[in-house]
């Protein structure tokens, strides 16, 4: 298949030209987007088109000159089969939270933004699959499942902008990967649109399907280059009773690589994240998000742990905690450490591990390895 899509990861190469096998943007082309797409979903307004040009870090900028807002599987179906006829590069585009660029145009791709695809289309109580439109907000479907008594197994700092569609194109892995593993094992479905406007509908919601080809499977961590996502079945898992947040400090590398083992075998079953991070990425922290404090004031130290566990018994997950930082203090693996008392300090713990990204913007350009 003589695909349009474009993947490319990084815009700054001076070395980098624009494929004279693309056509140019005409208003032949507006005016077939605008036969079937509201008139607020077919954007030119260059201060409008802006934002969408611009990556979450404002390190790469595209010059695309329009900007779609499907609201149907069928219209981006309608975009795709048509830039595919007519050689018109096309972006994908989710929450546009990336840190390396790979959402927005290299030069003057039009912008498939999948904003308005935002619906939650459908959730089975007994077995946990969630059915949505790829633009749902990873937060958004977060609330929907907790008022169920339900979770999603992602979540990650950018959850307030970021869509679940990007997250499966990317194969984000999020806080929770060592709880719930990675998305190729949470996601049950797929619905994608090819580059020639082929709808793939594969939206199932059943678990132990061994039938055929696991097409979906491809489509995970493709980055747009192979389809678009439109649609996602997820399985989510029953939401927990007991949540605990704690945060160690440890003096070495090798002491906190000591914490992570013992935290696998002491707490195994509840163990729900395992995170760490440095004394400079903790001192941006402080420095750019007033809101913060030092979580060991009187002992700080070169690395930091932040571990959760999340099970449906409090005072047996309390008493495994508690155990486990006497344990870690005696065989003098950790520095100090803090236990969270209410959801106010669990947040507040959180903020200082979901914080990084947020004060290196702040702070500068940041080099990104994902």
């Amino acid at each position: 298949m003589n695909t349009l899509f474009r993947f490319c990861r990084t815009l700054a190469s001076s070395s980098l030209k624009r494929n004279p096998l693309f056509a140019q943007l005409t208003s032949k082309d507006i005016n077939f987007f605008r036969s079937f797409l509201p008139a607020h979903s077919v954007i030119q307004d260059p201060s409008e088109l802006e934002a969408y040009n611009t990556d979450w870090q404002k390190k790469y900028k595209g010059c695309s000159k329009l900007l779609l807002k499907p609201h149907s599987t069928e219209e981006v179906s309608k975009i795709l089969s048509y830039c595919n006829n007519q050689r018109l590069a096309v972006v994908p585009q989710g929450g546009n939270t990336g840190l390396v660029g790979g959402s927005v145009p290299v030069f003057d791709e039009i912008i498939i933004s999948m904003s308005a695809m935002n619906k939650i289309r459908s959730f089975d109580e007994i077995t946990g699959a969630v059915v949505c439109d790829a633009g749902v907000i990873l937060q958004t479907l977060q609330e929907y499942l907790s008022e169920r008594n339900f979770v999603c197994p992602l979540d990650l700092g950018a959850k307030g902008s970021c869509h679940i569609g990007g997250n499966i194109a990317t194969n984000a892995g999020g806080i929770r990967f060592v709880r719930y593993g990675s998305l190729h094992g949470s996601v049950l479905g797929l619905e994608t649109v090819l580059a020639d406007g082929t709808i793939l509908n594969d939206l199932k919601t059943l678990r132990k399907d061994n039938t055929g080809y696991d097409i979906k499977q491809i489509f995970i961590g493709s980055e747009g280059t192979l389809g678009v996502i439109t649609g996602v079945s997820i399985l989510t898992p029953a939401k927990p009773k007991s949540v605990n947040v704690m945060l160690v400090g440890c003096k070495d590398f090798e002491g906190l690589s000591k914490t992570m083992a013992l935290a696998r075998q002491s707490l195994a079953e509840i163990v729900s994240a395992l995170e760490f991070f440095d004394e400079t990425a903790l001192g941006i922290v402080l420095q750019q998000l007033p809101s913060t404090k030092h979580p060991l004031p009187s002992s700080p130290t070169k690395f930091y742990a932040l571990l959760e566990t999340s099970g449906s018994n409090s005072e047996h997950d309390t008493q495994k905690m508690s155990s486990f930082l006497e344990s870690a203090l005696n065989d003098q693996i950790i520095v100090d450490g803090v236990m969270a008392q209410d959801e106010s300090q669990m947040k507040s713990l959180w903020t200082l591990r979901e914080g990084i990204a947020e004060s290196m913007k702040k702070k500068g350009a940041v080099y990104k390895y994902d």
